[in-house]
């Protein structure tokens, strides 16, 4: 039990895969390699995916990306208002990336998303999107007032919301997917050969995409609770 203890422990941490030499010395871990990893497919992705667009008689695989920009669309639209699709963009790629770094693991990759600091950077970035919007579309003073709604004695508690928005945003992204890893390398310990297979189904996959819309759709709903007055 302790090896077993020692041994999910060492997988636990995250490694510095290589040291940039400037400045005394800039550890890179492995999280972040991967991430770029990740960036770099969805980018080849998209140029391979877009190079050929036509007007007239697209192709099946053109039609598919309508109809995902579509829905995507349509979801920012209902769930947001009518500036939804403005953050479409952003929704639909924030989206790609977590699902991949989620399900990641099934190429023998650790998920970046098992480490704390990319789950608080998303959460993060989703934080300046969700208070970015509800100043840019109510301006200062009507930004500061939704801080007052629905009334002025619940000050206090929407200033808190600007800290845990976020923070529930990144440890319910972490948790999950922390969670997700550690049983999954507690099941190859205890039965490495075709046991995991179906467990890596679930929480690899089905899990990962899960907690991809989830945070997706948790983003969306505070952006829009920010900027419905102008709907």
């Amino acid at each position: 039990m302790e090896q077993i203890k020692v041994r999910l422990m060492e997988e636990l941490q995250t490694p510095v895969a290589f040291t940039i030499p400037l400045f005394g010395g800039i550890p890179v871990t492995l999280s972040v390699v991967v991430s770029w990893l990740v960036m770099g497919a969805l980018i080849l992705a998209a140029a391979l995916g877009t190079r050929r667009l036509k007007l007239r008689d697209p192709g099946k695989p053109q039609l598919c990306l309508e109809m995902a920009v579509e829905f995507l669309n349509g979801f920012t639209k209902n769930n947001m208002g009518a500036h939804g699709p403005d953050f479409a963009p952003y929704l639909g790629t924030i989206s790609l990336y977590i699902l991949l770094c989620n399900i990641i693991g099934i190429f023998g990759l650790v998920p970046p998303t098992k480490d704390l600091n990319v789950t608080a950077a998303l959460a993060i970035m989703s934080a300046v999107l969700i208070y970015g919007a509800q100043f840019r579309y109510h301006g200062l003073r009507g930004g500061l007032k939704k801080f007052m709604e629905p009334m002025p004695l619940l000050l206090p508690i929407n200033l808190m919301e600007v800290v845990i928005r976020p923070l529930a945003l990144c440890m319910r992204l972490f948790g999950n997917i922390l969670g997700a890893f550690i049983i999954m390398e507690l099941i190859k310990m205890m039965a490495p050969a075709v046991v995991p297979v179906p467990f890596s189904i679930y929480f690899d996959l089905f899990d990962g995409g899960i907690q991809a819309v989830v945070f997706v759709f948790l983003t969306a709903l505070f952006v829009g609770e920010g900027i419905k007055e102008e709907e």
